[in-house]
C-alpha cells in the first residue's frame, strides 16, 4: 500500500506550508507565528483546538465515527536551532541565527497533512489528539506540557512520533523496541582562580590551565569508570576564558553533555565529574563550580506498539525498506517524556539529501511529507478500525 492518494493531492500545498515555515523559523518556547497557522489549519479542517500547553503548544482533538473509546496522539515538534543557515534556498530562513536545520518545519507540516487527511475521511473508529510540542531542542517542551495537564486534560492510550533522517534511503522507516535515543545532561562548570599579568604567572591561580587540566581528566570517566560493555559519552563543547593577550584571567568555563542509555550510567558520571572537581579544586587551591541538569529522559519504544509500526510502515513503504535491527542513538529527543507516560513508539523516516541534521547546509526533502502524512494516517486508521458493516 502505497502513499495515500488523497494525501498525495496536498503536496503542493503542504511544500508551500513547509517552506513558509522554514522561512520564519521562531527557537523553542517562542513559536507564536507557527502555532499561529497551526491552530488556524486545524480549526479551518473543524478540528478542535487548544493552545498554551508548555507555553506555545497546540493540541487538536479529531473524533472519528463510531463510538470508540481509544484515544491516540500523534506528536510533532515545532521549534528551530538557534544558528545560522548556508544554503542558497529560495526559502533559506529570513531570520539570523534562526534555522530549521533538524527538519521539525518538516515534522509540523507532516502532522498537518495527517490532521487534514482525517477530518476530511474519518475513516477510525476513536479520538486522535494531534500534539503540535515547543521547545524539543533542549529546553523541556515536553515536559512543559506534560506538566501543564496535556494527558490529564487529554487522556491517551498511545502516543506515537517520527523524525526525518537523511542518512537513510529515501522512503526507509528505522524502528525497533527498548532503549532508542540517548538520555542526556548539559553540565557548566565555572572554575573561579586568580589573575594575574601575563608575565607574571607565579601571582596567579590560572583558571585556564586548570580548565585544561580539568577537561583531560573527565575524559577518563568514560574510558576507566564506566563499564566496557555499556555506553557512554562525555563532551566538553564550549570553553570561555580570558580577554588579552597579557592578562591570565581569573575564571574559566566548562560546558558540555553527558550521554548513556542507562540511568545508573548516568548518575556514575555526574558523581565522577564532581568528585574530580572537588579533587582539582584541592590540588589548585581554588573554587569549582559544577551544575548538571537532567534534560532528556532516555527513550524506550514500547515493545507492541514498536510492532504495530513496523507492521503499518510494511504497507506503506514496503517490507524491504522497513530496518527493524538498527543501533541505539547517542541522540535525545523529549518525546521520551511522553513514552514514560504514555506507551507508544517513535519511528525515523529517510529522505534525500547527504548533508546531516544540525549542519547549516541542512536541506530537508520536501518529498518525505507525504510519506510522513500516510504513516501517520496508516497508524490511526488501523489502530482505531472502523467496525464492519
Amino acid at each position: 500500500m502505497p502513499n495515500i492518494e488523497l494525501i498525495e493531492s496536498y503536496t503542493d500545498e503542504l511544500i508551500a506550508i513547509r517552506r513558509d515555515l522554514h522561512a520564519h523559523p521562531e527557537i523553542g518556547f517562542e513559536e507564536h507565528r507557527t502555532s499561529g497557522i497551526v491552530a488556524d489549519k486545524l480549526a479551518q479542517w473543524g478540528i478542535e483546538v487548544h493552545r498554551g500547553l508548555g507555553g506555545t503548544g497546540v493540541v487538536g482533538l479529531l473524533k472519528g465515527r463510531g463510538d470508540g473509546k481509544m484515544r491516540i496522539g500523534l506528536r510533532a515538534d515545532m521549534d528551530a536551532l538557534p544558528m545560522e543557515e548556508n544554503t542558497n534556498l529560495s526559502w533559506r530562513s529570513t531570520i539570523p541565527g534562526r534555522f530549521h536545520g533538524c527538519g521539525h518545519d518538516g515534522h509540523t507540516t507532516i502532522l498537518l497533512g495527517t490532521a487534514r487527511y482525517l477530518a476530511e475521511t474519518r475513516n477510525f473508529d476513536g479520538t486522535v489528539a494531534f500534539i503540535f510540542q515547543p521547545a524539543e531542542e533542549g529546553l523541556g517542551g515536553a515536559r512543559a506540557m506534560i506538566k501543564d495537564g496535556l494527558f490529564k486534560t487529554f487522556p491517551m492510550d498511545e502516543v506515537y512520533g517520527l523524525h526525518n533522517a537523511p542518512q537513510l534511503d529515501p522512503g526507509q522507516v528505522v524502528m525497533f523496541p527498548g532503549p532508542a535515543m540517548a538520555g542526556a545532561d548539559f553540565f557548566d562548570i565555572t572554575i573561579t582562580g586568580y589573575g594575574s599579568h601575563g608575565a607574571m604567572p607565579e601571582h596567579s591561580r590560572d583558571a585556564i590551565v586548570i580548565a585544561m587540566t580539568l577537561g583531560q581528566a573527565l575524559q577518563t570517566i568514560v574510558s576507566r569508570n564506566i563499564d566496557p560493555l555499556q555506553s557512554a559519552v562525555l563532551s566538553i563543547t564550549q570553553i570561555h576564558a580570558g580577554s588579552a593577550y597579557n592578562v591570565i584571567p581569573g575564571e574559566a568555563r566548562l560546558a558540555g553533555t553527558v550521554r548513556a542509555f542507562s540511568d545508573k550510567i548516568r548518575e556514575q558520571v555526574r558523581d565522577r565529574m564532581r568528585t574530580i572537581a572537588a579533587g582539582i579544586a584541592a590540588a589548585f587551591q581554588v573554587e569549582i563550580k559544577v551544575e548538571i541538569r537532567d534534560i532528556f529522559s532516555v527513550l524506550s519504544n514500547h515493545e507492541e506498539q514498536s510492532g504495530f509500526v513496523v507492521d503499518v510502515a510494511r504497507d506503506v513503504v514496503g517490507s524491504d525498506n522497513v530496518i527493524t535491527q538498527a543501533t541505539p542513538k547517542m541522540g535525545s529527543e523529549d518525546f521520551a517524556d511522553m513514552l514514560l507516560a504514555v506507551p507508544g513508539a517513535y519511528f525515523w523516516l529517510g529522505h534525500e539529501g547527504s548533508v546531516p541534521l544540525h549542519n547549516p547546509g541542512f536541506i530537508l526533502d520536501d518529498g518525505i511529507l507525504p510519506v510522513g502524512a500516510s504513516l501517520f494516517s496508516r497508524i490511526i486508521e488501523t489502530r482505531m478500525p472502523l467496525a464492519a458493516g
